[in-house]
């Protein structure tokens, strides 16, 4: 494949890469700084009776979520990931679990939850300014009361957080907090859409509990991409998109492909119900239905952020819409790229234009999460993938992106955190 002139802002020699989904956060101790003084008796006795369940989090590993030269200069750097939106990975104060899995606060939990995230942001503004022109980090917010929420997110816009807010996935079995299509959060979608903060909802999220059944992780595991896709189908059917045309939403980690076969659906749903009022023996009252059909609301509000996509989620761009397509590494996880993350690159976009591949791999990003191409180019340049690289095939081998898991003992202190 020939290789053109690059067409936006950046190198003209090497491609820069942003990964539209990594994930950071501190150490307990570290979270312990940033926690407002009323709550640091009760989080040392939290803390105490902590025990770190998660392998990642108990060794060395661990250390990539906060300690700059591991995680930049050792890791990213080599693979040449030069800007990433980062979202959470650690457990913030008072959470009962990893951070994206929690389900949201109890009213009785939900004054210490959400000074746990709280600490986190204040955590993650000053992580983001070691490196500005790098790190786009997401903020955290809760539900469970609007004005809370608004508050928060202007926090996040003020402090300079652009990778914007996480939304969190409400399950089926969350009666405590309103599903994502209710009016109620009307004014925060207003704040949200005003402030230009984009909106991002994480895959592997919004299941039920499962509890302990000896096949909980199979369950959630197999469920778990419907869930993570929901969201996306309240927020289109509630017309909530309708309703604020110029907030953006991004999906992260959800894959890809399956996009336009949604979108297909509930085009068909909306157009059957607007032509007759009723789906089999299901009547609906006039107003139930958005005016727009769910591939415009697509069109003009969503983004999906694709981690290590596979080759049937890079051939479904042009129905997705090439301008709405960012590349992720999911950095650190181990289902990630790392360490093989030029080899996958390759592996993706060998045969894919390069004005494309400029998009998908950070021209949409930049765009939506406000990146300083021309900062990042000399980082680029010496790290990164030239074009020629980029597009020549990878010939023979396996796609190296996962590897084995480091196994040690789930009994761990919360001094590994």
């Amino acid at each position: 494949m020939a290789v053109t002139e690059k067409t936006s802002t950046g190198s003209d020699t090497h491609y820069i890469v942003i990964s539209a989904d990594t994930h950071a956060g501190g150490s307990h101790a570290s979270y312990r700084e940033y926690l407002d003084a009323e709550f640091l008796d009760e989080f040392d006795a939290w803390r105490g009776k902590y025990k770190n369940p998660y392998k990642d989090l108990g060794d060395n590993r661990r250390l990539r979520n906060w300690d700059k030269e591991m995680r930049d200069t050792q890791q990213l750097d080599e693979e040449g990931v030069v800007g990433e939106v980062i979202f959470p990975n650690t457990v913030p104060p008072f959470f009962p679990s990893f951070v994206l899995f929690a389900q949201p606060p109890s009213p009785e939990d939900y004054r210490k939850r959400r000074a746990g995230v709280q600490a986190h942001n204040r955590w993650l503004k000053e992580f983001c300014e070691e490196a500005p022109e790098r790190r786009a980090g997401v903020g955290q917010i809760f539900l469970n009361d609007v004005d809370d929420a608004i508050e928060d997110a202007t926090w996040i816009k003020e402090n300079g957080l652009r990778g914007g807010i996480l939304l969190p996935n409400i399950a089926p079995d969350v009666k405590w907090v309103r599903p994502v299509h209710d009016p109620y959060y009307d004014p925060l979608w207003k704040v949200l859409e005003d402030l230009e903060i984009p909106v991002n909802c994480h895959g592997g999220t919004g299941a039920p509990d499962y509890g302990k059944s000896p096949i909980s992780m199979l369950l959630y595991i197999n469920e778990v991409s419907f869930y993570s896709q929901r969201p996306l189908v309240h927020m289109i059917l509630g017309a909530v998109f309708e309703r604020f045309p110029k907030m953006d939403f991004v999906l992260t980690e959800t894959g890809a492909a399956w996009i336009p076969e949604v979108l297909r659906r509930l085009d068909g749903t909306i157009k059957t119900i607007r032509d007759t009022g009723e789906t089999g023996e299901i009547k609906y009252d006039k107003g139930t239905l958005p005016s727009m059909l769910a591939s415009e609301m697509w069109a003009q509000n969503c983004w999906v952020g694709c981690s290590q996509p596979g080759p049937e989620d890079i051939a479904a761009r042009d129905k997705i819409g090439v301008d709405r397509f960012m590349w992720g590494s999911d950095y650190p996880h181990d289902e990630g790229t790392h360490p093989h993350t030029k080899d996958h690159l390759r592996r993706r976009f060998a045969d894919v234009d390069p004005t494309t591949t400029e998009k998908m791999l950070y021209g949409n990003a930049a765009k939506l999460y406000d990146f300083d191409l021309d900062a990042l180019a000399p980082l680029a340049e010496q790290y990164g993938l030239t074009r020629e690289e980029m597009h020549t095939p990878v010939v023979g081998g396996e796609d190296a992106t996962l590897r084995d898991k480091m196994t040690m003992s789930d009994d761990m202190s919360s001094d590994a955190l």
